[in-house]
């Protein structure tokens, strides 16, 4: 049986021009006060969907200690919100916001941050769309954010700071701009798919793929 899927390679991604964040570190916001995440939980409450990621500081020993998140990112279309879960109640203030149905919260491999947030404390998260299901109805059958972005649009996002000490007392304006890279691209690409801005068939990625061959 013949079948669609559109897929890339890494040798294509890595030939890709760079995204950049439009507006750049201006359109960042670290939140790292109680009185920082009344004002950003104001403007999030309003959206109907947002933009979603987390990061975590790595351990690079196999065994070592399990890091807690770090930081969590909300994303409306012109705005990135990174909270700092470090700094004492931000994590209890924006946890209604992830309980919420009603506001759509678009990130990828959402299970996983579940999983790593309730190292934070107890939450029951709702209103999650996961970009990893999504992209299947369009035969996309990439998992990562990269290659998915790639596919739609043709750059690449880069990864250079995914390995960064997160609970720094202080971040980068590199580590602010990949941190809001993420949870804004999610966004953006729900929202361009489900407008209908990608046809499957016509894409270079696009291929008819026999299963009995396989």
């Amino acid at each position: 049986m013949v079948h669609p899927e559109i897929n890339i390679t890494k040798e294509q991604v890595s030939e890709m021009p760079v995204v950049t964040l439009p507006g750049g570190i201006k359109t960042v916001t670290v939140i790292d006060t109680a009185a920082k995440a009344k004002m950003a939980l104001r403007a999030l409450n309003k959206c109907t969907h947002i933009g979603f990621d987390t990061e975590t500081k790595p351990t690079f020993q196999r065994g070592g200690q399990m890091h807690k998140v770090a930081l969590l990112q909300l994303s409306t279309e012109d705005h990135n919100f990174l909270f700092r879960l470090t700094c004492e109640g931000i994590f209890e203030m924006v946890r209604p916001l992830l309980e919420n149905p009603d506001i759509i919260k678009v990130g990828l491999s959402v299970h996983d941050d579940y999983n790593a947030l309730r190292r934070r404390g107890e939450i029951n998260p709702a209103g999650f769309l996961d970009l990893q299901d999504y992209v299947q109805t369009f035969h996309i059958t990439d998992i990562s954010l990269q290659k998915i972005y790639a596919i739609i649009f043709g750059e690449r996002i880069s990864k250079s700071q995914r390995l960064t000490n997160w609970e720094a007392p202080v971040l980068t304006e590199q580590q602010q701009i990949y941190a809001a890279i993420d949870a804004w691209a999610c966004l953006k690409l729900y929202k361009y798919m489900r407008a209908g801005g990608f046809h499957p068939s016509v894409s270079p990625y696009y291929h008819l793929i026999d299963s009995e061959q396989q």
